[in-house]
């Protein structure tokens, strides 16, 4: 049973899941590749929602026809939208892609107003400004921008950043004609996992080096149950929330995954530009719960 908590608890549940499978599958990057890593996430993620069918799945959503829209948005995410930020990375570098990808609450916020009909207030705008900065400033720590890269190589991390948003809008329409968090959440990672085999199998990638022995595939794994339940309570935010609100808190989880570098993992340490970040971020965060 879903506890009766507004959106925003639910975006926050999200965001700090999200932080949490991300230190767990970096973890697992020190043994694996990125990309048959990246399989065995998905395909984890989907068969954890397929265990939970007998109790959770409702047959008759599969007729009706907004469960394209699912798989449609699992045709692209994580699979495309993963494939964009890791490119981005490759050609400007970190520091630029990560600014860059931290546009994705401005791509909410304009879905949610122009396609959605939702109410922005200049508290939740100013807001998301914060929060979008104190992302800007953590991505810029310790690292430097690439020099040498194609103009064109922008798009590829704002690509990114677009599709995310993209499909939390998509999901929320869709939700409007089938309110499940779990079934919407289910076509999604089927669709990616999907994908993801197929288009590894092609070019002969998937399995090459793939085991399912030592640590790294049981790192992936596990931060992939971790990505499920942030998926899932995410989609629940959205369906009983605004896109213009949980979108700009889902964009908060740079500054959870910072935290339990810091507190949990010891990867870094706290700096000046980590305390001027968390004071930004904080209010910011707060703003937007209480006036979305």
């Amino acid at each position: 049973m879903i506890p009766d908590l507004p959106p925003y608890a639910f975006a926050l549940f999200a965001a700090f899941m999200f932080a949490v499978g991300s230190q767990l599958q970096a973890i697992g990057l020190t043994t694996i590749d990125s990309r048959n890593g990246t399989a065995i996430g998905i395909a984890t993620s989907a068969i954890c929602f397929w265990l939970a069918a007998p109790w959770f799945l409702n047959p008759d959503y599969f007729l009706k026809v907004s469960i394209f829209l699912f798989i449609g948005i699992g045709l692209i995410r994580p699979a495309l939208s993963a494939n964009l930020g890791v490119s981005g990375i490759r050609y400007l570098g970190p520091t630029l892609s990560g600014t860059l990808s931290s546009t994705a609450p401005f791509f909410g916020v304009a879905l949610g107003v122009l396609w959605l009909d939702e109410q922005l207030s200049w508290a939740v705008a100013f807001g998301t400004l914060g929060i979008v900065a104190a992302v800007i400033m953590l991505s810029q720590s310790g690292a430097q921008i690439a020099g040498g890269w194609p103009v064109w190589a922008l798009a590829l991390p704002i690509g990114a950043a677009a599709i995310r948003s993209v499909a939390h809008a998509v999901n929320k329409v869709g939700m409007e004609a089938i309110p499940d968090p779990y079934f919407a959440t289910l076509i999604g990672f089927t669709t990616s996992a999907l994908v993801t085999i197929a288009v590894q199998s092609t070019r002969g990638e998937f399995g090459k080096g793939l085991t399912l022995r030592g640590p790294g595939p049981a790192w992936f794994m596990v931060g992939a149950i971790m990505f499920a339940g942030a998926v899932l309570s995410l989609n629940h935010a959205l369906m009983i929330g605004q896109v213009v609100t949980v979108s700009p808190i889902i964009a908060a989880t740079p500054v959870f995954t910072l935290l339990l570098s810091i507190l949990v993992f010891r990867r870094e340490k706290i700096t000046v530009r980590t305390l001027i970040a968390l004071a930004l971020v904080t209010p910011s965060v707060i703003v937007v719960v209480a006036w979305g």
